[in-house]
């Protein structure tokens, strides 16, 4: 059997489901991966056989979705020459994480193609969602990646195909304990913005940025670059992490018993779903930097307990690979 695994490059959180998944993948199949987008920070720990520029949802430094941007940094006509000229005829079974051009070839050809992703986790209706509709929101999820075959991943298991977040072992293997600093990954806004807000809370703040080249440090404010290793380091000993509404980052928090509080990337209503869905569990929130709900967060008790398994093996051998 011979498997496409192709991965959405905006953002961390498919890179690092992916190396849990690919190397399981690896014992069954013969795995060649794609992936496009170029967003992500994570370096990969496995070989990526194609990559592509792909589209990719772009951000300002205020905290928001930048439809400006999106449209002017992306080459759609780029991307449907790829879809148009994708030889995928090689592979028996495509498996797709939020990725457009595998998905869109697939389904131009009749391919064998399975959405297994976080994001197919929202076109469940009983995913819990603000009340509050979103055409294009709504539009984006059930037009980017066409395919009727998905299960999804969530916070909890709202369905039978939804299966809850898949937890990295190098977070599995960490020792949580406690050192009073808190870690914050905002890469909607700029460091600036953070650092004037952070700077009033009088607690240590670990802070890691997208734009800094090297470590910088203003009063109880270290900024650091993206550094995977330095990032469990710290997110290891925190008290807890103030970060946007993904997925990935979050579902490590509460498996790791840190507290959580989630700040939604304005206009992004995948952000929007996961924020509310984190409050239905007790996770602290805001759409904005809101100094006093942060100082609130920090001085509460808040915990959710969960309980993610190390099942992700038995989920493809099971579902996926048959």
């Amino acid at each position: 059997m011979k498997i496409l695994y192709a991965f959405q490059g905006t953002g961390n959180g498919h890179l690092a489901r992916a190396q849990e998944i690919i190397p399981i993948l690896k014992k069954h199949a013969l795995v060649d991966t794609l992936i496009s987008g170029h967003q992500t920070q994570l370096k990969s720990d496995f070989d990526i056989d194609y990559r592509f520029k792909g589209v990719s949802l772009l951000y300002n430094k205020t905290g928001g979705l930048s439809y400006r941007k999106t449209l002017a940094e992306n080459s759609f006509c780029r991307a449907a020459k790829v879809i148009k000229d994708l030889d995928l005829s090689a592979y028996d079974l495509i498996i797709n994480d939020f990725e457009p051009l595998t998905g869109w070839a697939a389904k131009l050809r009749s391919l064998p193609i399975i959405e297994l992703s976080h994001q197919a986790s929202l076109t469940f209706k009983e995913t819990p969602k603000p009340e509050k509709k979103h055409w294009l929101g709504n539009f984006i999820l059930k037009h980017y990646v066409p395919c009727d075959r998905k299960i999804g991943f969530h916070f909890d298991s709202y369905n039978p195909n939804i299966k809850r977040p898949v937890i990295r072992q190098k977070i599995r293997k960490l020792n949580p304990h406690h050192k009073g600093h808190y870690v914050v990954y905002l890469p909607s806004f700029s460091d600036e913005l953070v650092t004037n807000l952070l700077t009033r809370i009088d607690v240590q703040w670990k802070v890691f940025s997208k734009y800094a080249k090297q470590p910088q440090k203003f009063n109880n404010v270290e900024i650091f670059p993206i550094d995977e290793k330095r990032f469990l380091e710290l997110f290891e000993s925190c008290e807890g992490i103030l970060c946007n509404a993904g997925f990935e980052t979050p579902a490590e928090a509460l498996f790791m018993h840190k507290k959580l509080f989630v700040i939604p990337i304005e206009n992004q209503y995948e952000q929007e779903c996961n924020a509310f869905a984190l409050n239905q569990l007790g996770v602290a929130n805001s759409d904005k930097l809101d100094p006093v709900k942060i100082r609130e967060w920090i001085n509460s008790d808040q915990f959710v307990e969960v309980d993610y398994p190390d099942n992700i093996e038995s989920i493809l051998t099971k579902e996926v690979l048959v």
